[in-house]
C-alpha cells in the first residue's frame, strides 16, 4: 500500500512538471514552472572566437541555473533550422543562435512565434522585415569593426601618394559579419581613389581557408600592401602563406584583422599583425540575464551592443596577460 501512495505522489508530480512545462496563455512555452530551459543553435566551431563564445554560453548558462540544450550546425543553415524546429518540439523556454546567414529564416522563425517561443538573435542578425519573430539581438556592431579597420588603413597611408593595393579575407558568404564588415571598410576606403581591393574573397573565417586563399592571392597579384582579414583565424592562416612565399607579415604587406583572440593578439604583439579590432565573445552572461528576462516576459531593448575596443602592438602586449581567449 504504501509503495501504490509513493507510486501515485511521483507520478502526480511529474504531471505537473510537465504541464508547468508546456506552458500556456501569455507565458512563453517551458517557462510555466520558473525553471528556465534554453535551445541554443551555434553556427559551428570554425574559430578560436567560436570555441570562445561556446564556452562562456556553456558556462554561464550552468552558472545561472539555466538548462541548456546546446547544438552544433557545422556551419551548416539546414542544421540550424533542424535544432530550432527540434527546441520547438521539445517545448523550451528560450531559443537562442547564431545565425549562419542572415536570410531564410522566417518560416522556422513563425513556428516558434507560434508555439510561443521566444526567439533570441545572438552574435549574428537575420535580415528579415518581422522584427516580430525575435525578441531581441545581443551582439557587435559589425559595421563598426569594418569602419574601425578601414580608418587605420586610411590613417597608415595617409601620405601614400601611389595606389594602395589592398587584398579582403572575407567572412562566410551570406553571413552579417562579413557583409557588414565589408560595408563599413568600404566605407571607409572608396573616399580615396588611391585605395584598390585587388582580390577579395571569401575565407568561411576560418585559418585552413584563410591560407588557401591568401595563397591564391599572392599568385594572382603582383604587389598587396595591405590585408584586410576579417577574423584573426582567417589572418593567422594568411600569416603562414605570407611567411612561405618568403614575406614578412606586418611589413611587406600590413594586415589588420577582426576579432582580438589571444592569438590574434600574440602575433600583433610580435609585429606579425599591424591592428585588430575587436569582437568580444564572451556573450554568456549578457545572454543568460537577456534569456531570464524573456523568459519572464519582461520588455527588453531589441538590440544590446557589447563593448569593444581595439589594439595596437602595445595594447595588445599590455592585454595578453589576462585574455580569457
Amino acid at each position: 500500500m504504501l509503495r501504490t501512495r509513493v507510486a501515485l505522489l511521483v507520478a502526480g508530480a511529474l504531471g505537473l512538471t510537465v504541464l508547468a512545462g508546456c506552458g500556456g496563455g501569455s507565458t512563453a512555452a517551458g517557462g510555466g514552472s520558473g525553471a528556465i530551459t534554453l535551445g541554443f543553435a551555434q553556427v559551428g566551431a570554425e574559430s578560436g572566437w567560436r570555441t570562445a563564445n561556446t564556452k562562456s554560453i556553456q558556462e554561464s548558462a550552468k552558472d545561472a541555473g539555466i538548462t541548456l540544450k546546446f547544438s552544433d550546425a557545422q556551419q551548416k543553415q539546414a542544421n540550424q533550422i533542424q535544432a530550432i524546429r527540434s527546441y520547438i518540439q521539445q517545448h523550451v523556454s528560450v531559443i537562442a543562435f547564431s545565425p549562419v546567414v542572415e536570410t531564410g529564416w522566417d518560416t522556422v522563425l513563425k513556428e516558434a512565434k507560434t508555439a510561443n517561443i521566444p526567439v533570441i538573435l545572438t552574435d549574428r542578425a537575420i535580415d528579415s522585415k518581422d522584427t516580430t519573430l525575435y525578441k531581441s539581438f545581443l551582439g557587435s556592431d559589425f559595421v563598426n569593426e569594418g569602419k574601425e579597420a578601414g580608418d587605420w588603413v586610411a590613417k597608415q597611408y595617409a601620405s601614400a601618394t601611389g595606389p594602395v593595393n589592398i587584398a579582403v579575407l572575407e567572412g562566410t558568404t551570406g553571413s552579417a559579419p562579413a557583409n557588414d564588415r565589408s560595408k563599413g571598410f568600404d566605407d571607409v576606403i572608396k573616399a580615396d581613389p588611391k585605395f584598390k581591393v585587388v582580390a577579395s574573397q571569401d575565407g568561411d573565417f576560418t585559418r585552413a581557408q584563410g591560407k588557401q586563399v591568401m595563397e591564391s592571392f599572392l599568385k594572382s597579384q603582383s604587389k598587396i600592401d595591405v590585408l584586410f582579414a576579417q577574423n584573426d583565424d582567417m589572418g593567422l592562416g594568411a600569416l603562414d602563406a605570407i611567411q612561405a612565399a618568403g614575406l614578412t607579415p606586418g611589413k611587406d604587406i600590413k594586415i589588420v584583422t577582426v576579432d582580438g583572440t589571444h592569438d590574434g593578439l600574440q602575433a600583433l604583439a610580435d609585429g606579425k599583425f599591424n591592428y585588430v579590432v575587436e569582437c568580444n565573445p564572451l556573450l554568456g552572461p549578457q545572454l543568460m540575464d537577456l534569456v531570464k528576462k524573456v523568459a519572464a516576459g519582461q520588455s527588453v531593448p531589441n538590440r544590446i551592443l557589447t563593448k569593444e575596443t581595439a589594439f595596437d602592438q602595445a595594447a595588445a602586449k599590455a592585454a595578453l596577460p589576462s585574455r580569457q581567449y
